[in-house]
């Protein structure tokens, strides 16, 4: 390594050279070699922190731009004029009726959501959305980027999902007027009738309540208000010179939106602020509009008598109109279902004596159904609830009657397993008046609900109501979540049993005779590999959450399928970053539309060798089950807390406040995204990898033949390859070493780091009742028995997508961990070196330590700083005409201790957490 400090480059090539001595001692470890080789620079002087940081910084910039470039690769090409050409080509229907049909079908509905996952500061966002929209992926164009993180509020999220949602109307306006145009050529007798809907939009971030406590009723009608007035601006300003007097309409009707949204964004806690907000919101107005219904008729009466190019022109604010209503999208709002049941409980069980499973439960349950009656509600009745479940009825009654009364909302219903619940829903969306504009939408994402959700469905659409009321929505709704499971199950496992769910949907809806309306089947994914999103391609991803044999069983059926898909967060939102970004994302989307099936495809030997692939699938998910299970395994992902992790949005992971609580931590008190995220800083994405090698073991001829010769079973392969790529046992095991009390013994034996060996001896001493050099050593036996029976499996497969790229990807991955490692040492031996201090708020030395050792370095720092104040009161600061000699003038703050301790830990802290985004980006996403 160079004299003036390492680059990027010598740290790469010295990883390389250490990786050929593990030919020489197999239990050889480099990463952790080199991250001790970089620790002892860092002690004796050589490398500075000012050097370290800049290697993170030239590693930022790297996983920046290989975040640019998968985007590229994904969704490529991404010039407009290209994707306009896409469109022209798809759009080859000779046929009026045919070509109508094909483009007034969604090739999917896109739901934006806000689950945690905004790791990019707003900086470095723009700056992969600008290198991808542009094709310039040098490192000039990412690294300009300041890794200065934003505090990521809901605020924050809904302004983010709302800039997203804008880039997306705009690209499908764009589509929809190449559409028009190339139906007035071919067809100009006709085209003014075409009424085009490529997509449908929507999203849930303001109307989640699942699992947060921070969303009020009053925070969703904002949020619906400032939707509003921000879709009306947009409709406005597309007539302004087009229908002036009717942009004038829609403007003055803007202003009314906003000045109602200003009243619900103040404090409504009092009853008389919250009446007149209301009173304002519900009364009369002449700018009030709550329908686009005769505005849209308006429109196309108008495109008759006009020119053909100002018809296209409102054809296609028409067709936007059609689509989105009076708001950005449609909305989502999601309860748990133990909301439901809390809340229909004092209905059919007052005296908590009713099994909510039982059959008495549901023969109650239909009994009320039977018996219930629209009720009128109003914003007092929606503020004195105290029923979360219930105040989103209420809440959607008064967005219906007062600001959008077109638009269906989705109800989503969190960990649904009892037929009873969605009967419940159902039960209130009929009270409040709002049955035939919601859609109750149960998820299935948990093990039960994955493992009973056939026999669930079944239930539900036997029951008379369920299916009268499927009839008047025109559709079945139901969400498939692939985090949760991917988690619970492990990722392959939780695809392949939601493909079943999917099959078993079609089949339940032929059984009860519901093949006349659709099946709107919401896939909630995200985009790294651990929650549902293949990375090879988008064909990948868009056939790997619905695979092409769960859409054939809806073609053979003849049930038209409406599927839907999530684009999650910061890291989803980068896929309609920019407009070409939007365009190209869009136009993927209508080449591979998702319900498009071949219902005449032979049979995928996947699906007929069950006798091998079931198989294979259960013991995939063992394996899964064990770890998830597994004492070792708890402890290691939760071995530091979640304090590898930058927060990384505005629903908090859940996080133990007391000292003893990361020993403790359970895997399911920590949410899916922050567990996934622990797997990609850890070094191995067990969750999609895990089993696969153990599942073919004994018959592994037989199941690479399957896998080779089945359309799914390659899929699976590309997955495994893909996360195998990233993944590294070695990384495991070194940060088990970290704790290894022999090796900080041994450290300074020979004498070259005297000046630290008292240091070295103090974390020894702690480390001897510590627990995680011997969990990570198991956990790493463990992982490596099954992945070489996986590299004897995938040896018998061939490499479909070669990757080039791989070797230089895994060496700056490793790169980067051994720069955490190291930056992890200097930050242990800097906390163990700060000279004692006396017991304060029950906080003792020993409890800082543990604080720094299990990465609650904030916590830490904050007991740190409270003992060592920089700055004590000065007698100058008194003007005192008696004089004192004492205290002595250098009696000053503890300003040597912050210089030599307290912010070497915090900036090795603020390191560690660039290093782990740079992580990420390597993976493609957060978790």
């Amino acid at each position: 390594m160079s004299g003036s400090g390492p680059c990027v480059a010598d740290l790469n090539a010295r990883l390389a050279d250490l990786h050929r001595r593990t030919a020489e001692t197999p239990l050889f470890n480099p990463v952790f070699q080199l991250a001790l080789e970089l620790s002892r620079q860092l002690e004796n002087g050589e490398l500075t922190l000012d050097q370290l940081e800049g290697l993170v910084a030239e590693m930022e910039c790297e996983g920046l731009r290989a975040r640019a470039v998968r985007l590229d690769r994904l969704v490529g090409p991404i010039a407009c004029g290209d994707n306009d050409q896409r469109i022209e080509t798809l759009a080859d229907d000779e046929d009026f009726t045919a070509f109508a049909a094909r483009w007034q079908r969604p090739a999917a509905h896109i739901v934006f959501t806000a689950h945690p996952t905004f790791l990019l500061s707003r900086n470095q966002s723009e700056a992969v959305r600008a290198s991808a929209s542009r094709g310039d992926f040098s490192k000039a164009s990412v690294c300009v980027a300041s890794a200065q993180r934003d505090t990521i509020t809901l605020e924050y999220e809904h302004e983010e999902a709302m800039a997203a949602l804008a880039r997306g109307q705009a690209a499908r306006d764009r589509i929809n007027a190449r559409l028009f145009a190339i139906a007035a050529e071919r067809f100009p007798k006709k085209w003014k009738s075409l009424q085009p809907m490529p997509f449908r939009f929507a999203t849930w971030i303001g109307y989640d309540m699942d699992g947060r406590t921070d969303i009020s009723w009053a925070t969703s009608i904002k949020y619906r208000l400032q939707e509003k007035a921000l879709r009306l601006a947009g409709y406005a300003s597309s007539l302004t010179d087009a229908l002036p007097e009717l942009a004038e309409r829609l403007e003055r009707a803007r202003q009314h939106t906003t000045t109602m949204a200003e009243r619900f964004a103040m404090d409504l806690s009092s009853p008389e602020a919250l009446s007149a907000a209301a009173n304002a919101l519900t009364a009369e107005h002449a700018d009030k509009l709550v329908t686009l219904a005769p505005i849209i008729a308006e429109l196309e009466e108008e495109a008759r008598h006009v020119s053909p190019q100002l018809a296209r022109t409102l054809l296609v604010i028409a067709a936007a109109m059609r689509a989105d209503g009076l708001g950005m999208g449609w909305i989502h709002f999601r309860v748990n279902s133990s909301q439901l049941q809390n809340a229909i409980r004092r209905r059919i069980d007052p005296d908590g004596n009713l099994n909510l499973a039982s059959q008495a439960a549901l023969v109650r349950m239909r009994e009320l159904l039977a018996e219930v009656k629209p009720l009128a509600s109003n914003f007092a009745a929606l503020a004195i609830e105290n029923s979360t479940a219930v105040r989103q009825f209420l809440a959607m009654a008064q967005i219906l009657g007062h600001i959008d009364t077109d638009s269906p909302i989705r109800m989503l219903v969190a960990e649904c397993e009892q037929p009873t619940t969605v009967l419940a829903a159902l039960y209130f969306a009929e009270m409040f008046g709002v049955a035939d504009k919601v859609d109750v939408s149960p998820l299935f994402e948990t093990e039960a609900a994955l493992e009973h959700g056939g026999r669930f469905l079944d239930a539900v659409l036997a029951e008379p109501a369920y299916r009268a009321y499927a009839r008047r929505r025109g559709r079945v709704a139901i969400q498939t979540g692939f985090s949760d499971a991917g988690r619970f199950v492990g990722q392959i496992p939780a695809a392949l049993a939601i493909e079943r769910l999917q099959g078993r949907l079609a089949e339940a809806m032929v059984a009860n005779g519901l093949t006349d309306v659709s099946a709107l089947v919401f896939n909630t994914g995200g985009e790294s590999m651990g929650r549902g999103a293949h990375p090879c391609s988008i064909e990948d991803r868009l056939h790997w959450q619905m695979s092409q044999w769960a859409r054939t069983r809806f073609a053979k059926a003849s049930i038209r399928l409406e599927p839907e898909v999530s684009f999650q967060g910061g890291d989803g939102y980068l896929w309609f970053g920019s407009e070409e970004l939007a365009l190209a994302t869009l136009t993927r989307f209508t080449e591979h539309p998702l319900w498009k099936s071949d219902a005449e495809a032979g049979a995928d030997p996947f699906y007929r060798r069950t006798d091998l692939s079931l198989d294979f699938y259960r013991a995939i998910r063992e394996v899964q089950h064990a770890h998830l299970e597994s004492r070792t395994y708890s402890r290691a992902i939760t071995a530091f807390g979640l304090g590898l992790l930058n927060d990384t949005g505005s629903r908090k992971s859940r996080r133990q406040s007391d000292l003893a609580g990361d020993r403790t931590m359970s895997l399911r008190q920590i949410r899916a995204i922050p567990h996934n995220a622990v797997l990609q800083q850890l070094g191995y994405p067990v969750n999609v990898i895990a089993g696969v090698g153990t599942a073919a073991e004994g018959n592994q001829e037989d199941i690479a033949n399957l896998l080779r010769e089945s359309e799914r079973g390659r899929a699976l392969v590309r997955l495994v390859r893909s996360a195998n790529a990233l993944a590294s046992i070695k990384t495991v095991a070194a940060f088990g070493e970290l704790f290894n009390s022999a090796y900080w013994a041994s450290r300074p034996y020979r004498g070259n780091e005297q000046h630290i060996s008292d240091g070295c001896l103090r974390i020894a001493e702690y480390l001897t009742k510590d627990d995680r050099a011997g969990v990570f050593r198991r956990l790493a036996s463990r992982l490596r028995v099954d992945a070489l029976k996986l590299h004897r499996l995938l040896a018998l497969i061939p490499d479909e997508v070669p990757q080039p790229e791989r070797e230089t990807t895994r060496r700056n991955i490793g790169s980067l961990q051994a720069l955490r490692l190291a930056l992890f040492k200097h930050m242990f031996l800097r906390s163990v070196m700060v000279p004692q201090f006396s017991r304060a708020n029950d906080i003792s030395h020993e409890d800082v330590l543990e604080m720094f050792f299990s990465l609650r370095v904030e916590d830490g720092l904050a007991q740190l700083r409270r003992a060592f104040p920089v700055h004590l009161a000065s007698i100058s600061d008194f003007n005192i005409d008696a004089p004192s000699e004492y205290p002595d003038p250098s009696a000053t703050g503890y300003a040597l201790i912050h210089r030599d301790f307290i912010d070497p830990i915090a900036r090795c802290y603020a390191l560690s957490l660039r290093i782990g985004t740079a992580i990420a980006n390597e993976f493609g996403a957060h978790g």
